[in-house]
């Protein structure tokens, strides 16, 4: 029964993450047969701008959050995790949440050891920080994906990866910022893909070398090709049913 707090914590996000803002939401490509929202391992949200990602939730049905209020793992930043509130918060989203720091140490691992569980469904922000205003990170140095989902794509013997494209939410509440700008368009795109052939593309197209390098250049490929344009520009793409 402990996967109720977090469960009901998650419909709360989601129930006022609808009241508040409007969602614009659709498919790349098609999802395959079945239900699109279930055999999924990892998740990973693209162009992070924003502490207040869980508005994303939304469009999510209850059975994904049901599944990631048991068997949820949410790597968080430690300097995110010991804020009063918003670490309260983030430490409560999920079954399992795991501060760690930016390097590959024993709080990677201690991540790694859970992806291990075949029910596990991992959600994290492939980039490791978020982007500032200007487009470039806190230290001034361009966004980029960090490594570390190369390790749980390989750890991952099967299921599906969701990839979670992020229009972006400075419009919402950028870095820094500490009210919200209610009742804006958040927008993001989903792209759901075979972890395993995933996996054999990017072997092929590095080798066991070069694996990590070639799931990074994939991703920051997929992320600037399939991400939402901002509300200010945003093209109209032809909707998608998200049941």
């Amino acid at each position: 029964m402990r996967y109720l707090i977090p469960y009901t914590l998650l419909l709360i996000v989601k129930g006022v993450s609808r009241l508040f803002w409007r969602h614009e939401n659709h498919w790349v490509g098609e999802p395959g047969p079945g239900d699109r929202w279930t055999g999924i391992r990892v998740v990973a949200i693209l162009n992070h701008t924003s502490l207040y990602e869980w508005v994303l939730a939304a469009p999510c049905p209850n059975r994904f959050l049901r599944h990631m209020a048991r068997h949820g793992i949410v790597p968080i930043a430690e300097k995110t995790a010991e804020r009063p509130l918003v670490g309260a918060f983030y430490r409560t989203v999920a079954a399992h949440v795991v501060p760690i720091s930016r390097q590959r140490d024993h709080t990677w691992r201690s991540v790694m050891e859970r992806v291990d569980d075949p029910q596990s469904m991992i959600v994290l922000a492939p980039e490791g920080r978020m982007m500032r205003k200007d487009g470039l990170d806190k230290e001034g140095k361009p966004m980029s994906v960090r490594g570390g989902i190369a390790d749980v794509l390989q750890t991952t013997p099967n299921g599906s990866m969701l990839l979670a494209y992020s229009g972006g939410l400075h419009h919402v509440q950028a870095p820094g910022e500490t009210i919200p700008h209610l009742f804006r368009k958040v927008r993001m795109n989903f792209e759901k893909v075979d972890i395993e052939e995933y996996r054999n593309a990017r072997l092929a197209e590095g080798g066991e070398a070069g694996f990590r390098a070639a799931v990074i250049r994939d991703l920051e490929r997929r992320r600037d090709e399939h991400c939402p344009a901002t509300p200010e520009t945003a093209a109209g793409i032809p909707p998608k049913d998200l049941d």
